[in-house]
């Protein structure tokens, strides 16, 4: 079907209605299955794990001694003047208490004095399943409200892998709604500015709305039948992407709806020409950042690889949604939605003599100053990757503001050995338990091995680091372990714990960014060829890509550093922020591109440019400012990593529409000319080889088609 005939089919007189009723029936039936997705995600620590790492091997064999996913929580008493006899007392009760929690899974240890005698340590193995740390979070507070705060001078605090759970999934604690809503506002804002309707930012919204519904109603489906991972980050995520891209999408459509209603009278016919124009871009658009999210199911580390199918499927359903119920809507309303400022036919487009208009008339003038010079500032930019410490987070790093778990690991450590609680495990072939243990325990930083446990022909050890456990020397800890135990002939060890699965996590996370990164590239090329049935622009294009990527990253690094504080970046953080810039910011590149190639057949390629950046830099700038808004919800959380994201994201995006779409690469097509559709039939034809350029015209007249 050509996009002539589906634009027919979608804003018929007639067929607008079937469209309407059919997705009236989608909604009623995804409306049940879309509130269930929370029940069919998978939040224990497999799904959010490298697959085939050595410390997921182990989490896995642990099984065998402990049939529960454990997190254990750490209780620490502390009273400076000394543990009290009554301290005592009510320690061991709080832990007696505590083992009857529902949740609660093993033997409660402790309490454990301190040598300085000043501090006592009880150790809760708390059960991980499928509902991840949510659940974890709510036998944290039942165990808080055993313990309570502590009175006369007895300080009580609770850390360890479940407190900072606890903490992470307070955190979490409404992203959902709170990303949702402010995607809401600011996309009520951006149209009411843009068109200065009160009713028409209403359609985009329901239809996004409806998306993100039915999109959760696929994926719940797949989930609960066909087996796809679905956990909370990817479930976060589809909201943003949905939201996003789909409103994206809904600006474009109607930017290019609203400047044909006026060159036709009929408002079918309007919407015709509009969807048949745009079209073509926005499902570029859409393949390009459902393709290059599925490269993410390449991935290692499973959370990332999980992410992959479940956001392409929301941008393949928003992608369905804008193309077929946002028309039908805006042909069933009518031209008064966008009162009181109605487009009629025959009137001048505003975009002609508009703010992008003067800026690509500007441009025109000397287009090679203005692209060489904005390169020159874009790379003074990357410089700030100097800054950048993409090597991971510790726990006490991981929040933006004062957690009561990262409280209770600086008492914690002031009084016992700063690994106690999240051992090193080592687990072998029993037969050769002797020599593993031996080798296990002379690996300095090791002070502490406990005895073998052996089942099912394999033993398991536990050895206390003496540094912190997530801190770089505890990991040169784990990798010397390794050393030690793997040539042990016949005993096939492997080493695992919390440490571990850190040092694994961040080696996957930087071998996802080696593989995935080049390959969206690969991707957006060809993507950006066949669109553009050129092979110059696809390469200059994806050089402005880089740049700009880079150039974010190097400001946000700056910015991290020296005015947020930020002690670094997590190892996914480069990754997620390349497929969210480059995935969704190609989107502007394809809007812009595709419309000067639309131009340049009728006007010649450097009037085109001009034409073309009148024609999208305002709606460029809109969509722009609602990714940037969406993500930038991501720094109200107070965890760095999504901190950082959002920040990087925003700023990259603005930086993306504001200057590397709308300036560098106007003036690059201005400069390079016909050379830019190199080796098409655009190329050897174009209708104003070496004209200078005019201004962009006033009214737009009707396209010939």
């Amino acid at each position: 079907m050509t996009t002539g005939s589906f634009a027919r089919l979608v804003c018929g007189r007639r067929t607008k209605w079937v469209v309407l009723a059919l997705w009236i029936v989608i909604l009623v039936f995804a409306g049940s299955l879309a509130g269930k997705l929370g029940s069919v995600e998978k939040n224990d620590n497999a799904s959010w794990l490298p697959g085939d790492a050595e410390a997921t091997q182990v989490a896995e064999l642990q099984k065998q001694f402990q049939p529960d996913d454990i997190a254990p929580a750490i209780i620490v008493y502390e009273r400076p003047s000394g543990i009290t006899p009554a301290d005592q007392q009510k320690a061991a009760a709080d832990a007696k208490a505590i083992a009857a929690v529902p949740g609660v899974s093993g033997q409660v240890q402790g309490p454990f004095p301190s040598e300085d005698k000043a501090a006592l340590q009880v150790i809760v193995p708390i059960k991980v399943d499928t509902d991840g740390w949510d659940k974890i979070a709510g036998v944290v507070d039942q165990i808080k409200t055993i313990t309570g705060p502590g009175e006369n001078g007895l300080g009580i605090y609770l850390t360890g892998p479940a407190g900072v759970a606890a903490d992470s999934a307070s955190a979490f604690e409404g992203i959902d709604g709170t990303l949702l809503y402010t995607t809401l506002i600011v996309v009520a804002v951006i149209l009411l500015v843009t068109y200065r309707s009160p009713v028409l930012w209403l359609l985009p919204i329901i239809t996004a709305g409806v998306a993100l519904t039915t999109a959760q109603a696929v994926i719940y489906l797949l989930a609960k039948h066909a087996g796809l991972v679905v956990n909370a980050q990817s479930a976060g995520i589809l909201t943003v992407l949905v939201f996003g891209a789909g409103t994206d999408y809904a600006l474009l459509l109607v930017a290019r709806y609203r400047e044909e209603l006026r060159r036709h009278a009929d408002r079918h016919e309007a919407m015709m020409f509009a969807l048949h124009r745009a079209g073509p871009a926005i499902i570029a658009s859409a393949a390009t950042v459902a393709i290059g999210m599925s490269c993410l199911m390449l991935a290692e580390v499973n959370s990332t690889r999980g992410l992959g199918p479940v956001a392409a499927l929301g941008i393949v359903v928003g992608l369905l949604a804008m193309m077929t119920l946002l028309p039908a809507m805006l042909v069933i309303c009518g031209r008064w939605l966008f009162w009181p400022v109605k487009p009629r036919y025959g009137t001048p487009e505003p975009t002609a003599t508009g703010v992008w208009a003067r800026v690509g008339n500007r441009i025109a003038g000397r287009p090679r100053t203005v692209w060489v010079t904005t390169t020159v500032v874009l790379g003074a930019m990357v410089l700030g990757l100097l800054q950048l410490n993409a090597n991971g987070l510790s726990q006490e790093d991981s929040f933006t503001s004062d957690q009561p778990s990262v409280t209770g690991l600086h008492v914690l450590a002031k009084h016992f050995p700063a690994g106690q609680g999240q051992p090193v495990v080592v687990i072998a072939n029993a037969p050769q338990q002797d020599a593993v243990r031996t080798a296990f325990a002379g690996v300095p930083g090791i002070t502490e091995v406990s005895d073998p446990v052996v089942k099912n022909g394999l033993v398991q050890f536990e050895g206390t680091l003496k540094d912190a456990p997530d801190s770089p020397a505890a990991e040169d800890t784990v990798i010397a372990v390794r050393e030690a135990v793997h040539p042990i002939p016949g005993a096939d060890a492997k080493v695992g714990g919390l440490t571990a699965l850190t040092l694994d996590i961040n080696e996957a996370n930087k071998h996802d960014n080696r593989l995935i990164i080049p390959l969206v590239l690969l991707v957006v090329l060809v993507i950006l060829a066949v669109l553009l049935r050129s092979l110059i622009a696809p390469i200059l294009l994806i050089a402005t890509v880089v740049l700009s990527f880079a150039a974010a990253l190097g400001v946000s690094a700056l910015i991290f550093r020296h005015v947020f504080g930020f002690a670094g970046e997590d190892t996914a953080f480069p990754l997620f922020v390349f497929v969210f810039l480059v995935a969704l910011g190609i989107d502007y590149n394809i809007f812009l591109m595709t419309r000067v190639r639309e131009e340049a057949r009728e006007h010649g390629t450097r009037r085109g440019a001009v034409i073309g950046l009148a024609a999208t830099g305002g709606v460029i700038t809109s969509a722009g400012i609602v990714l940037a808004g969406t993500f930038a919800a991501l720094g109200s959380l107070p965890l760095v990593a999504f901190a950082e994201i959002g920040f990087t994201v925003a700023f990259g995006v603005l930086l993306d529409t504001l200057v590397v779409r709308s300036v560098l690469v106007t003036a690059l097509t201005l400069d390079v000319g016909r050379w830019m559709w190199w080796p098409s039939a655009l190329f050897h034809h174009d209708p104003s080889v070496d004209a200078p350029v005019s201004p962009a015209p006033a009214v737009l007249t009707p396209h010939s088609d």
